[in-house]
């Protein structure tokens, strides 16, 4: 995300926890570490745990077990019976629906943190302009929220979290309120304010889009726990379950290599440039998938016969889902899935060239 390498970043301090939270038959056990200047970026389905590891770093849901500690300082430890209330810690929260106070000014609330923590009026108020100027707000300082648009409160409700100073920045969903084209212009301005921020930032997303952009790291959540985590690059590249797989836009299939080939449980072999030995996961692209009418002569390696499943929009382009010996997705144009004729039901041959797969180890 920046140029900062991780060297440069690290030095002392930063996040290191291991959240443990009960709630009736969920446990979340997550394991967490971040550097200053870090942005960590949660990911999961609907009830992986974001939430709830996003309240319990806030201090707005008590630890089970585990521990929590910023810049070398516990913040809570259930063992100890150790817990900093949330009001006493060093975390700013920007939430989904920002949560600004309708009858305050943009000025005054960036400047109400500052002043709970016992600054001067005034010299809180000059450290709120200053803020709401770098976020380009200079103008808007006597607004309240109603007269905000969606990409100004956002930018306020980030104003407001900066301004306690916090060692800890928690982000939950900040662009999902926003409308397609406000989002793509705040996503930008928010990836250079976080850039410049030298403490730890947590996002939380359902977005992948969001993730790539903004964070230096991804955790990917299932069920409670840490099913992958690395850089953007890494776990794009490489995903390791069909959740994961879904969101960077990939077919996934886990099986066994022996050198080229990789057999799939149901005895299905897809063919690979890579040579691996032992279990073995296979990924491709839907855009690598090429579809006929009639078994195709051609020198693809990879040839099934599937059914039409379902078509719908993506971006431009029609996403096909098939199901048969290998269920997939193929991503067409809008020209060539009328020339093919395809409809549910429809029987096509799928090809994939050897050289567009590929193969790591599970």
């Amino acid at each position: 995300m920046t140029t900062r390498t991780a060297a440069t970043r690290k030095g002392t301090g930063g996040l290191d926890a291991r959240l443990v939270v009960d709630r009736g038959d969920f446990r979340l056990d997550l394991r967490l570490t971040a550097a200053p200047g870090e942005v960590v970026a949660l990911l999961g389905p609907n009830g992986a745990g974001k939430t709830t590891a996003l309240r319990a770093l806030a201090g707005l849901t008590p630890l089970t077990a585990g521990r929590l500690s910023l810049d070398g300082r516990d913040l809570e430890e259930p063992e100890r019976r150790l817990r900093i209330p949330p009001e006493s810690r060093p975390v700013g929260v920007v939430f989904q629906d920002y949560l600004l106070f309708p009858h305050l000014t943009a000025l005054d609330n960036v400047a109400f943190g500052p002043r709970c923590q016992g600054v001067p009026k005034a010299e809180a108020r000059a450290q709120a302009a200053a803020l709401l100027a770098r976020m380009g707000l200079d103008g808007h300082t006597g607004a309240k929220p109603r007269r905000l648009s969606g990409g100004q409160a956002q930018r306020v409700a980030l104003a407001r979290a900066l301004a306690v100073r916090p060692r800890l920045l928690l982000l939950d969903e900040p662009l999902a309120a926003l409308d397609a084209r406000t989002r793509l212009d705040v996503r930008s301005g928010l990836r250079r304010h976080l850039a410049e921020f030298e403490a730890v930032a947590v996002l939380v997303t359902h977005d992948p889009l969001d993730a790539m952009v903004l964070a230096d790291r991804l955790v990917v959540l299932e069920d409670g726990h840490v099913v992958q985590g690395g850089t953007p690059s890494e776990v794009s590249r490489r995903p390791r379950t069909d959740y994961i797989a879904s969101l960077v836009g990939l077919n996934l299939y886990q099986g066994r290599a022996e050198g080229h080939t990789v057999r799939l449980d149901g005895g299905t072999a897809i063919t690979t440039t890579d040579d691996l030995t032992g279990p073995a996961f296979v990924a491709f692209p839907p855009a690598a998938v090429t579809l006929h009418r009639d078994r195709p002569d051609s020198s693809a390696r990879n040839t099934w016969r599937a059914e039409v499943t379902g078509l719908e929009s993506h971006g431009d382009q029609i996403r096909v889902a098939l199901t048969g010996e290998l269920p997939l997705l193929a991503d067409l144009t809008t020209a060539a899935v009328a020339d093919l004729g395809l409809h549910p039901g429809r029987t096509v041959w799928c090809t994939i060239k050897a050289a567009q797969t590929h193969a790591y180890p599970a």
